[in-house]
């Protein structure tokens, strides 16, 4: 589609008006990795704990999108690539509303996770790759999808039938295998105070 004759117009309102008015910063963290290797989880606990300091966030599930807003779409190169571009435009909406944006998606090309960082200003994105064995996610496998794949009934899974790229150099690690919950939603959120997202000051553990 032509777009060359439909003008942006730009509101009266900032993001870094809302920034302020928030009094913490927006932006998107983006998580990567495999099916089962504990992105979701961890962006839940995260946002529940930011959640009770009276931080604005939201969770974009990969799983959850696909019965709305890319409901039509599958899994073949071409579709996972325009799953991650609505995505994407969404949580620029979400950015610019003020919110902190937490993304979990197992964005399993590297290309495409580069388009992704390229639509956002340095300073308000982030990558964080939750590090996990293929083996160790199989034996988690809590929706039997690895199952299904090996069976032939899902095809073009990722870690199966499709590839998973690593990142190269995202901003954090977990390895979900060696950490417990606790202390991986703990380094999510000391790397959101060192790039200054949010200030550790008052946050309680997970009880």
């Amino acid at each position: 589609m032509n777009n060359n004759h439909v003008v942006w117009h730009d509101g009266c309102i900032k993001r870094k008006d809302r920034n302020r008015l928030n009094n913490h910063k927006s932006g998107l963290i983006w998580i990567t990795g495999l099916s089962a290797s504990g992105k979701s989880t961890i962006a839940h606990l995260v946002e529940k704990k930011l959640y009770r300091q009276g931080i604005r966030t939201y969770v974009l599930d990969g799983d959850n999108v696909r019965h709305g807003i890319n409901s039509n779409l599958g899994f073949s190169r071409e579709d996972r690539r325009e799953n991650l571009r609505r995505i994407v435009e969404v949580s620029r909406l979400f950015v610019d509303a003020g919110i902190l944006v937490l993304a979990a998606f197992i964005s399993p090309y590297r290309e495409d996770r580069e388009y992704i960082r390229n639509r956002f200003e340095g300073d308000n994105f982030l990558e964080i790759y939750v590090k996990c064995s293929i083996e160790e996610c199989e034996k988690r496998d809590p929706k039997g999808q690895y199952r299904k794949a090996r069976a032939g009934i899902i095809k073009n899974y990722t870690g199966i039938s499709a590839p998973y790229e690593e990142p190269g150099a995202p901003d954090l690690i977990i390895e979900s295998e060696r950490l417990g919950l606790e202390p991986s939603v703990q380094n999510v959120l000391e790397l959101l105070n060192e790039k200054a997202f949010i200030s550790l000051h008052g946050l309680t553990s997970l009880a």
